[in-house]
């Protein structure tokens, strides 16, 4: 049996190399946890390791590996302070025609492209529409965006994707948004909030965390839904 910060920290270490590769730092863990000092996080790390769950890797920074997860874990919440988002995804196959408008879909706009790499541009107007479930949705004003790039390959999206966005303009650290930088270039990627600085984290190792002051970054919307046409 897990202590109950033993099984936060699994999960929140499994979870981060799941999405980007890497195993989060003592300060990722540490705020994750909300705990006050690192020496606490490292007594977790040992005795996760005395019970076989994780293991050290030589030689290499920031090197950890989930041996194993305890069994109960896929019914698990995810620790405080992380959200494990994932997107609710649609598949279409692109050669047939769009389906006709029913009460259980909405039709909204796709406003553009949005970068998941280098933030390319901001958003554009209307240039198309698209059949949504309504089940993806809930309340509240949305609208569609087309992926390019592969800075979010591990959290699911893809470059063509289009991803389903709730307007807001205020985010959790750890959702994954649509920012606008500077004023001129979108991007979506899982924003997080370290001080008074707001960090874009991409879901690919291949990709730096960018860092920005709070009158750098604008929030546009949230990602609520994915969908995938197959050509």
């Amino acid at each position: 049996m897990l202590t109950r910060k033993q099984h936060e920290l699994l999960m929140f270490i499994h979870e981060r190399i799941k999405e980007t590769g890497v195993s989060p730092s003592f300060d990722e863990m540490k705020e994750a946890l909300d705990l006050a000092s690192k020496s606490g996080i490292h007594r977790l790390i040992t005795a996760l390791e005395e019970r076989g769950f994780l293991r050290r890797l030589p030689h290499r920074a920031r090197a950890l590996e989930v041996v194993k997860l305890p069994q109960e874990a896929t019914a698990s919440a995810p620790p405080k302070g992380r959200q494990a988002f994932r997107p609710q995804l649609v598949e279409q196959g692109g050669s047939a025609p769009p389906a006709p408008a029913a009460n259980d879909t909405r039709e909204l706009s796709i406003l553009g492209k949005i970068a998941a790499g280098t933030p390319i541009e901001a958003i554009q107007q209307e240039r198309d529409r698209l059949q949504v479930p309504e089940s993806m949705l809930g309340a509240g004003e949305h609208f569609v965006l087309e992926v390019q790039g592969d800075s979010m390959i591990n959290a699911g999206i893809l470059d063509g994707d289009y991803v389903v966005i709730r307007r807001a303009d205020s985010a959790n650290s750890g959702e994954i948004v649509v920012a606008l930088v500077m004023g001129e270039e979108a991007t979506l990627k899982r924003l997080r909030r370290k001080g008074a600085s707001i960090a874009l984290e991409a879901a690919n190792p291949a990709y730096e965390t960018r860092i920005f002051g709070p009158d750098q970054v604008a929030v546009q919307g949230r990602l609520v839904g994915l969908i995938r046409r197959y050509h």
